[in-house]
């Protein structure tokens, strides 16, 4: 008579081995020792660790983790304040401007101390400078056919945006300030309020000061304000 046959091993099912043990979390009570026994693979090198090691190793990552979005989400806060204060002189040094002229030079100090912006330009059409006394001083610029469709060939249909600029649009751009011997960078934005105004346009002889997949929000923030601005000191100087 031959031996019986042995029965083949059962295994669990380790899926269902971790639904016992989630609807049985007092598993372990007890059992301690079962715990320190346990091994799980290590988490950066080959082999096993105990399983304390593991959640000791586990939590420190995560408390890392932490400490790091932390430290951006306050890199953020005091970046997110700077920017305010900046902006906010910004914006007091243009509603103390009382011509058109110190508007422009206003305009072009507080950028380039407060903003890295080496240059600025102001285009306006002829209608907002007829009764001033004298033409108009840099950075402002009497908006003329020529320039206007190259701005607006430059903004594509947009109302602002950041691109780069040749030696030859600098020239013609931003006529008061020596052109780079390579492509520079600008951002620019169309004036309006109710109709258009003309155009702001900043510019950095780096060509990656201003790139193209940078925010406009604050250059359209800007050139609504100077767009008011204009308006209201033009209106005081006819009368």
């Amino acid at each position: 008579m031959s031996p019986a046959a042995p029965e083949p091993r059962k295994t669990l099912d380790p899926d269902r081995v971790a639904e016992w043990l989630a609807r049985h979390p007092d598993f372990f009570v007890g059992r301690e020792g079962l715990l320190q026994q346990l091994r799980v693979p290590h988490p950066e090198a080959r082999g096993t660790t105990s399983l304390l090691e593991r959640l000791v190793h586990d939590l420190r990552t995560r408390a890392e983790q932490a400490e790091w979005r932390l430290e951006q989400l306050l890199e953020s806060a005091r970046h997110n304040e700077a920017q305010y204060r900046r902006t906010r002189e910004l914006m007091l040094a243009l509603l103390e401007a009382e011509s058109n002229d110190a508007l422009g030079e206003a305009l072009a100090t507080q950028l380039s101390e407060r903003f890295q912006t080496p240059s600025v330009a102001l285009w306006c059409p002829a209608s907002l400078t007829d009764a001033e006394p004298r033409p108009p001083q840099a950075p402002r610029h009497v908006l003329d056919d020529h320039s206007g469709q190259r701005l607006a060939a430059l903004l594509d249909g947009r109302v602002s945006r950041c691109t780069r600029l040749t030696p030859t649009d600098w020239k013609r751009l931003l006529p008061h300030d020596p052109a780079p011997r390579k492509s520079g960078s600008c951002a620019l934005t169309r004036l309006t309020l109710g109709e258009p105004m003309g155009y702001l346009v900043l510019a950095s002889p780096d060509p990656d000061h201003f790139r193209a997949s940078m925010d406009t929000l604050l250059t359209e923030y800007v050139g609504e304000v100077v767009a008011r601005l204009l308006v209201r000191l033009s209106g005081a100087s006819h009368d």
